[in-house]
């Protein structure tokens, strides 16, 4: 994590050991407090600092440090490994910024990876351009640990746990001992969980990567990503491929960001929680078929999914009878907006097949579960259940 002194990013005294997820979200990545001053002091728009001498401090230039970015980093740094002062945040202007960074920044011609077969829907888009760099891309499918198979000679394990959109889950722990004893690196996809889900780190990987677009910011207003890791070595190259590529969030971007993560844990226990609602209802629909949600006892996932992780997410998923019916029952939603991403404190739900590239069936549904009142989002889903059946 960066340790910056300069005014507006100094850093805070230790939370007590022990702090609570809510505590800690509250509190994250803020900095000592100056008299008069806010805080969570504003965003800093700047391209360039005042720089006499020689080119020292933390400050020089827009592309490659901004104090903004800094205090967000912090806090991701605190959730994703708390009390860990060895751990560095990277803050990415998307997502898939974060994940190319990792990938073409550890990878090179000659090399082999391991990705998911069953993963973000982007990644057959990195795969081509990393195969056109010479890199070997082996797949296999997230659930049953099936991406051991493969491991064998890879320099780098690409981990999406709980994948998406299908809900699958790996062992953690099992893989990255795996990885390391072969000598591969190890990143985990962890945006579908959040820190307050899983910490990838104390699993043993390498790093944590997430779209901070999701549930971490959680309002549907920020493109955001950041990369996670303690190998001080690995993360320069990613840092350096950050420069490379300018890939750097906006300082408002940053801002939103860092002020949404104060309500993190408030919105992750009440979707997380209404999504158990919602899939213990689901299962009771004799249309729905294929539903997955890792907190349900009887989900396949359950098992491994209660050893590693803290929380199991707000995404539930499953499959109607025909894209006709996926299509109507969507139509007939009051409480929840037909729209990609999930995450956000309004429900949405999308017919994922629509897009290409998920090995899903055409009536498979997405469904992100926000801060609606349980009964309202239960009530609204089942009503369009019965409404589109006709």
């Amino acid at each position: 994590m960066n340790d910056s002194t300069t005014t507006g990013a100094g850093r805070r005294p230790a939370l007590p050991d022990g702090a609570g997820d809510g505590t800690r979200a509250v509190r994250a990545g803020l900095p000592e407090p100056v008299k008069h001053e806010p805080t969570l002091p504003g965003p800093v728009f700047a391209a360039h600092f005042h720089l006499p001498g020689d080119p020292t401090g933390p400050y020089t230039y827009g592309r490659d440090e901004n104090p903004t970015w800094t205090l967000l980093e912090r806090a991701v740094g605190e959730l994703e490994a708390p009390g860990q002062d060895d751990v560095e945040a990277l803050v990415f202007a998307s997502g898939m910024a974060a994940i190319s960074s990792v990938l073409f920044s550890q990878l090179s011609a000659g090399d082999a990876v391991v990705l998911p077969d069953d993963g973000y829907q982007a990644l057959p888009l990195a795969r081509a351009q990393l195969e056109a760099f010479g890199i070997e891309v082996r797949t296999a499918p997230t659930g049953g640990d099936a991406q051991l198979e493969v491991l064998d000679g890879a320099k780098l394990l690409w981990i999406e746990t709980p994948s998406n959109p299908g809900l699958d889950v790996c062992d953690v722990r099992r893989l990255a001992e795996a990885a390391h004893a072969r000598g591969a690196l190890v990143a985990v996809d962890n945006t579908l969980a959040t820190p307050l889900g899983q910490r990838p780190l104390e699993l043993g990987a390498d790093f944590s990567v997430a779209s901070g677009t999701k549930q971490l910011t959680g309002h549907g207003d920020v493109l955001l990503g950041y990369v996670t890791g303690r190998n001080a070595e690995a993360m320069a190259a990613v840092r350096r491929w950050r420069k490379i590529v300018g890939a750097i969030p906006g300082p408002m971007e940053a801002w939103l960001a860092h002020r949404s993560i104060a309500t993190l844990h408030l919105r992750v226990d009440r979707q997380n929680a209404t999504a158990l609602a919602l899939a213990g209802a689901l299962r009771e629909r004799p249309e729905v078929t294929g539903l997955r949600y890792p907190g349900l006892p009887d989900d396949p996932s359950h098992r491994i999914a209660s050893r590693q992780m803290r929380r199991y997410g707000c995404v539930v998923s499953f499959t109607l009878p025909s894209r006709a019916r996926a299509d109507a029952f969507l139509d007939a939603l009051r409480l929840v907006d037909d729209a990609t991403s999930f995450g956000g404190v309004r429900s949405t739900a999308e017919r994922r097949g629509r897009w290409g590239g998920d090995a899903v069936p055409e009536g498979f549904i997405r469904f992100s579960v926000g801060a609606e009142d349980p009964e309202d989002l239960v009530a609204d889903v089942l009503r369009a259940l019965d409404e589109s059946a006709g």
